[in-house]
């Protein structure tokens, strides 16, 4: 708590220019870091974070235009020379470029089960097409498509022109919606596959023009719409197939804060990672996941190849597809991959995509189809299985959603954690797992917090064992988790007498999990990390279908960790906990 306290305490502190200690500097992305020390020769926008009563203070002393208000901060016009003066400004705390942000685009839906779970054969859950659940589209626009015919109920334009109303003159946007919702229709060919979740409805927010780029500030407006039209439209998912470079943490990034804000808001947003993973001369590129994908609070998607088969055994990751860990906070990242080469969805005559690329081309009209790569269509893929998850559970969390989406992905390990997260895709074990995860009730489904946080292989049975640990029939697991005695689990945590874990976590005496982690005596876990005397997480650990940790621990179909704990289908934790069936 007193990390919480000294917090509040600066942050009055800062909240008046006369309190502002010598020297004091605003947080600045590495761009505008650079361009300060180049000697900023150049007008650059920015974005500053603050109400609308700190703007206007910051406006009365700086010769700067006001471009844009958002929703949490604007959007300013710095002269040149005059950006130092604003990172030092006292009612500044952080300043990030209005960068270009750019689509992710560099077989068929059999290889993640989405067939499966439209035709009904998921035994338990019956046809699910993702019907009622709002997919907003912050993209290129939606063209007229026969695919797409009747599933676009909101269309936003964004940029600056506003003169598109939300058409796509780029063609990505429409190809991305084509895929997350698209309704199969007869071609030649055998073209017109229905998308991943065909009942789902559209809302379309285009936010980058015909040469398919626009401005961070533009996405952002997007996705504050999204938060405060999410009941008039039941938006349940944001697909973010677009990104931009990293330039600081993902705490100081205003895209990384309106995402967060999406998620908060009981909305799950899925990101493409980016294809930045390998240079031209064929080298893997470590730490290359772009902005909004490096946010925590995103489902990052990577992208796999499916070298032309329905079987997933021969999958690999695309060698283009962005790896973590994430700039500034090493974060891993993605969370998961999905299908991503040579994906056939809805296509735009006359756009830029297709009159760069008329090979990828067939058909004609609002019957056209275009072949495309890229993170940008995995990530579609994972929306529209976000889509089906929802529409078999409408009362998942965002958090619900992704514990049943990571949990059920098939392990990659050519690729690992930093390649493609938990795995790859796998819908119809998430379907599954997806009943089984805690949620809101129906009256709650768009929360204002983060929601519950829960473990998938213990919800799905219940069990009271110990003196001490209560975790059943007694568990309240919902807005509210009391776990014993002594644990609350929800916008705050506090578990025990010596655990708060917020913004700031402190486990114990000895553990403080933030952006560096210490635990115990041995432990440092950032960009290299050693825990207890015999693991190396890094280049030299072991984990995959068997995982030795320490000295002590095996982890795979069967764990012991330590010398008292047996943790698969039966459990012993300690002396006191059985925990499983």
């Amino acid at each position: 708590m007193t990390s919480r306290i000294l917090a509040a305490l600066v942050a009055v502190a800062m909240a008046s220019p006369a309190l502002a200690g010598p020297g004091r500097r605003a947080r600045l992305s590495a761009d505008l870091s650079d361009e300060i020390r180049k000697g900023n020769r150049s007008t650059v926008e920015v974005i500053v974070d603050g109400d609308d009563a700190t703007i206007s203070r910051v406006l009365s002393r700086h010769p700067l235009l006001l471009k844009k208000r958002l929703r949490r901060g604007a959007v300013l016009e710095v002269p040149a020379g005059q950006l130092d003066a604003l990172a030092a400004d006292a009612d500044v705390n952080a300043v990030a470029a209005n960068a270009v942000v750019t689509s992710h685009m560099a077989l068929t839906t059999a290889t993640t089960g989405a067939d499966a779970a439209l035709n009904g054969l998921v035994s338990t859950l019956g046809a699910v097409n993702g019907s009622g659940v709002g997919v907003a589209i912050i993209d290129s626009g939606i063209a007229a498509h026969r695919s797409l015919a009747g599933k676009v109920v909101a269309s936003v334009d964004f940029t600056r022109d506003g003169r598109g109303r939300g058409r796509d003159g780029y063609g990505h946007g429409t190809h991305i919606a084509g895929i997350v919702a698209g309704d199969a229709i007869s071609v030649k060919n055998g073209d017109g596959a229905a998308g991943m979740a065909p009942g789902a409805h559209l809302i379309n927010l285009r936010v980058l023009g015909n040469d398919g780029s626009g401005q961070v500030a533009d996405v952002i407006e997007a996705v504050d719409w999204a938060i405060e039209n999410r009941g008039q439209y039941n938006i349940r998912v944001i697909n973010m197939s677009l990104g931009t470079a990293v330039t600081q943490s993902y705490k100081d990034d205003p895209l990384g804060q309106a995402v967060e804000r999406a998620v908060k808001a009981g909305i799950v947003v899925v990101a493409s990672a980016g294809n930045r993973g390998e240079t031209a001369d064929g080298k893997t590129v470590l730490g290359s996941v772009t902005s909004p994908g490096n946010s925590p609070y995103v489902i990052t998607v990577g992208a796999v190849r499916a070298n032309g088969t329905a079987d997933r055994s021969d999958d690999t990751l695309a060698p283009w597809s962005s790896r973590g860990p994430t700039q500034f906070d090493s974060l891993v990242k993605p969370d998961i991959a999905a299908p991503g080469s040579l994906i056939a969805s809805a296509g735009v005559e006359g756009s830029t995509l297709a009159l760069t690329r008329p090979d990828r081309m067939s058909n004609a009209g609002k019957a056209a189809y275009m072949t495309l790569s890229g993170t940008s269509q995995a990530a579609a893929v994972v929306s529209g299985a976000v889509a089906l998850l929802i529409d078999s559970n409408p009362r998942l969390t965002p958090l619900g959603v992704r514990l049943a989406l990571q949990a059920s992905a098939d392990f990659m390990p050519e690729a690992g954690l930093t390649g493609a997260g938990a795995g790859e895709l796998n819908l119809l074990n998430a379907l599954q797992d997806g009943q089984v995860l805690p949620t809101r009730t129906t009256a709650d489904l768009f929360p204002a917090s983060w929601g519950v946080t829960a473990k998938a292989e213990v919800v799905r049975n219940s069990s009271v064992k110990g003196q001490t640990l209560v975790w059943g029939e007694t568990l309240v697991w919902g807005d509210a988790l009391v776990w014993g005695d002594t644990l609350v689990w929800g916008d705050t945590l506090v578990w025990g007498e010596t655990l708060v874990w917020g913004d700031t976590l402190v486990w114990g005496d000895t553990l403080v999990w933030g952006d560096t982690l210490v635990w115990g005596d041995t432990l440092v876990w950032g960009d290299t990390l050693v825990w207890g005397d015999t693991l190396v997480w890094g280049d030299s650990i072991i984990w995959g279908n068997s995982i030795i940790w320490g000295n002590s621990i095996i982890w795979g179909n069967s764990i012991i960790w330590g010398n008292s704990i047996i943790w698969g289908n039966s459990i012993i934790w300690g002396n006191s906990i059985i925990w499983g069936n």
